[in-house]
C-alpha cells in the first residue's frame, strides 16, 4: 500500500493531554499528516498554543475544556467535537496521565494517591472510549490508540501503583478491540519506554538518590539495558501514534506497541 503524503487528510482526532511533553509531539505529528484536532484538557493556554501551530499548518484545532476524570466533562468534551466535526471525527489518542509518587513501595502509597492515579491514568481512558467508540462504531470506521508503558509488561519497584495503571489498560484496550472490532473500529496502545523531558530528568534523579549514585550513573545504567542503548523521544511515540490510527495499520488491532529502545525484548 503506498500511503498519501498526509494520510490523516480529511479525518479528525480527539486527543487528551494534547500539549506536553509527547502529547505536543503527538498532536502536531497528527496535524502534519492532515488531521483536524480536538484538543481536550484542562490547562488552556499550553493548548493554546499547540491549536494555533496546528492552524498554521492548514488544519482546524478546536480546544475543549476537559477533566478526564470526570464523565460529565468527558461526554461534553466529545459532544463539542461531533459539533464542530459532525462526519469526520475518525479517531481518539489517550494520553493525558500522571505518574503519581515516585521513591515508594506499595505499601507506602495512600489510598488516596492510588485512586489519584488510577482516576487519571484508567478511569480518564475509559471514559474517552465510553464516549467516542459508539460514534466510531456507528460509521463502522475509526481508530483509538491509548498511551501505555513499558511498566505495563513487567513488575516495578517504587512506582507499583503507576505500573498497574499500564497493566491494566492494557486489559481495557484488548477488550476494546474485541468488542469494536466487528464494525471495523480498532482499539491498540503505544507503550513507550522512557522519553527523554523533564518529567525522565526527575525520576531519574530520585532514583540516583535512593541508589546513591550520580544522576550521570544512573543514566548510563538505564542506557546500557536497552537494545538500542538510548532513551525515546517525544517524536518516536508519535511517529507510533500516527501508524496505527493510519490505513497502513488498517488490520492491526488489540497489540500494543513497544516504543522503547529495547527495553522489553
Amino acid at each position: 500500500m503506498t500511503l498519501p503524503p498526509t494520510p490523516l487528510l480529511g479525518r479528525a482526532v480527539f486527543i487528551t493531554g494534547p500539549a506536553k511533553g509527547m502529547g505536543g509531539a503527538i498532536s502536531l505529528a497528527l496535524a502534519e499528516a492532515g488531521a483536524d484536532l480536538i484538543l481536550a484538557g484542562r490547562d488552556l493556554a499550553p493548548i493554546e498554543d499547540v491549536a494555533e501551530k496546528a492552524r498554521a499548518l492548514g488544519r482546524k484545532a478546536l480546544v475543549a475544556r476537559c477533566d478526564v476524570t470526570d464523565e460529565a466533562s468527558v461526554e461534553r468534551a466529545v459532544a463539542a467535537a461531533v459539533e464542530a466535526f459532525p462526519h469526520n471525527l475518525s479517531g481518539a489518542v489517550n494520553v493525558a496521565g500522571v505518574s503519581g509518587p515516585t521513591g515508594k513501595t506499595l505499601w507506602q502509597h495512600t489510598v488516596k494517591e492510588f485512586r489519584e492515579v488510577f482516576d487519571a491514568n484508567v478511569l480518564g481512558t475509559f471514559l474517552v472510549m465510553k464516549f467516542v467508540l459508539p460514534i466510531l462504531i456507528a460509521a463502522k470506521a475509526g481508530s483509538i490508540v491509548n498511551i501505555g508503558g513499558t511498566f505495563g509488561f513487567k513488575g516495578v519497584r517504587r512506582a507499583s501503583v503507576y505500573g498497574a495503571t499500564k497493566w491494566t489498560l492494557r486489559g481495557l484496550t484488548k477488550s476494546a478491540a474485541l468488542e469494536a472490532g466487528g464494525a471495523g473500529v480498532r482499539v491498540n496502545m503505544v507503550s513507550p519506554g522512557a522519553v527523554e523531558g523533564p518529567r525522565l530528568t526527575r525520576q531519574l534523579g530520585e532514583e540516583a538518590a535512593i541508589d546513591g549514585v550520580t544522576y550521570e550513573e544512573r543514566v548510563r545504567r538505564f542506557e546500557a539495558s536497552c537494545a538500542l542503548q538510548r532513551f525515546s523521544t517525544a517524536d518516536d511515540v508519535a511517529a507510533a501514534v500516527l501508524f496505527l490510527l493510519s490505513d497502513a495499520a488498517r488490520n492491526i488491532t488489540g497489540q500494543d506497541l513497544l516504543v522503547d529502545g529495547g527495553t522489553i525484548v
